[in-house]
């Protein structure tokens, strides 16, 4: 009868011929073709372009860029914009003592401080002052809420809690 799909049919195997051409083309049809993965896919979709028309954008040029890079880590970069947008921080490796997961070798951790300040909405100058280090990230601004100080009551009883934990241990 023939090849299909890599099997051959004779013809004397009449009675079982018709299940096993109907098999094979099962098998063909059902074998995937080509294979892709989730990324070709992704990038062929087309996409409609969106209408500009009604968009407005407004240019706002880069006044002043500076960086630089240390050898041992640090660095320290800086910006304006035509907005009054500036922005300043510096960054550098702090050694945090010696590894505990190996042996003869130090711990190091990168240290980023700076600012940057913006004018709100209103019209008011906003400046965050932040520091991140390996006791977490904090900003400071005059427009941050402060929690309220604790009453010296409050200040006591913490105190004789952490004493009674420091007293379990």
């Amino acid at each position: 009868m023939g090849d299909i799909c890599g099997i051959y049919l004779k013809s004397e195997d009449a009675p079982v011929e018709r299940v096993v051409f109907t098999l094979a083309v099962s098998v063909c049809l059902a074998s995937p073709q080509k294979q892709y993965d989730d990324h070709s896919q992704q990038a062929q979709q087309y996409q409609e372009p969106r209408e500009r028309g009604h968009e407005t954008s407004t240019y706002i040029p880069i006044i002043r860029y500076n960086k630089e890079q240390g050898e041992d880590g640090s660095y320290k970069a800086s910006y304006e914009t035509g907005n009054n947008i500036i922005s300043e921080e510096e960054g550098y490796l702090k050694n945090l003592g010696p590894d505990p997961d190996a042996e003869g070798e130090t711990l190091n951790g990168q240290v980023q401080q700076g600012s940057y300040s913006y004018t709100s909405p209103e019209g008011q100058i906003i400046t965050v002052n932040y520091i991140a280090d390996e006791k977490g990230f904090h900003a400071t601004g005059d427009h941050l809420p402060t929690p309220p100080p604790v009453s010296p009551e409050v200040q006591k009883g913490l105190d004789l809690i952490y004493a009674g934990i420091k007293a379990q241990e």
